[in-house]
């Protein structure tokens, strides 16, 4: 099949295009600077430069494509609206180019969402591009994850920063909260595979790793498996406020504008409504041990941990 891949330079993109190649796809990559963008030559992907807030370059990077992959996230700090409004825009552009262009499917990534609790604004803003999406294109498939643990997965490298430098870990009330990681190999195979089955069209399903652990009890597995000793201190009373996020933000170098939105989901438990997606598409599922051990290997791969 003819696919796109929107965000093929990020953290899922990158992973997904080579899977997707192994697969015999023909590959197009959306990008909004060909010229920087970092893509294996060997993958043999058409690099096409386009916007989705703009709409810029849309209409030529979906012509003849039958399978589109939107991996695109607006949170970064921008003069153009808050990340809520240009990821909804971004949305609205791509779901009405596919259908000008006679995309087949569209394949989206988004964010596990609370049951019952109430949303925070970077998940309400997912599930808003979902409905977008499913609703232009009917034939279109989400999915929606708690955290990826990968080794560029921005929620797992805030963790694994905080447990690096922070010599007693100071863990606010969020932390009692429980969800289900996801190992990033498992998040690309079933992304690759919602390409071409009939058994998720038109499905928004939740996915999740076969491990339900609160935030202080994965801190706790990530300092294991870094071989770091750390006190843990819980702070009971420090609720995700401002304060606790820029706090977090600038121990783990990250920028607020970047974190706090991500920071605000935790103060709800983040589990699936079912776990049927896994089941649908044949995936066997990472235990959360062994993603937490391949990712921290992959991060040293490339760059030094400092408290390994």
């Amino acid at each position: 099949m003819n696919i796109l891949v929107t965000g093929v330079t990020g953290s899922v993109g990158s992973r997904l295009a080579p899977r997707l190649r192994r697969d015999g796809h023909v590959l197009r990559g959306l990008t909004r600077n060909p010229a920087t963008a970092t893509v294996d030559p060997g993958l043999a992907v058409d690099l096409v430069e386009g916007d989705a807030i703009s709409g810029r370059g849309l209409d030529t990077a979906l012509e003849g494509i039958e399978v589109a992959y939107y991996l695109i996230h607006s949170m970064e700090p921008s003069t153009n609206g808050g990340f809520d409004a240009r990821e909804l825009r971004s949305a609205e552009n791509f779901a009405r180019a596919a259908r000008t262009a006679g995309v087949g499917r569209i394949v989206y990534l988004g964010g596990l969402v609370p049951a019952g609790g109430p949303v925070s604004r970077h998940l309400a803003s997912r599930l808003a591009v979902e409905q977008v999406l499913l609703g232009t294109v009917p034939d279109s498939v989400a999915f929606r994850a708690s955290i990826v643990i990968g080794a560029q997965s921005r929620s797992f490298r805030l963790l694994v920063r905080l447990v690096e430098r922070m010599p007693v870990l100071a863990v606010p009330a969020w932390s009692t909260h429980v969800t289900a990681p996801i190992d990033e190999r498992d998040v690309v195979e079933l992304l690759a595979r919602a390409a071409s089955s009939d058994r998720v069209s038109g499905a928004s399903l939740d996915v999740a790793g076969p491990d339900v652990v609160s935030y202080g009890e994965l801190i706790d597995r990530i300092r294991h498996h870094m071989l770091v000793g750390r006190p843990t201190l819980s702070l009971k009373h420090l609720t995700l406020t401002p304060i606790a996020s820029r706090l977090s933000a600038m121990i783990a170098g990250e920028d607020h504008a970047l974190v706090g939105p991500l920071m605000e989901s935790l103060g709800e438990d983040l589990l699936p409504r079912d776990n049927r997606g896994p089941a649908l598409l044949g995936v066997r599922m990472h235990r959360l041990d062994a993603a937490i051990e391949r990712a921290l290997r992959d991060w040293e791969a490339t760059e030094a941990l400092a408290a390994r």
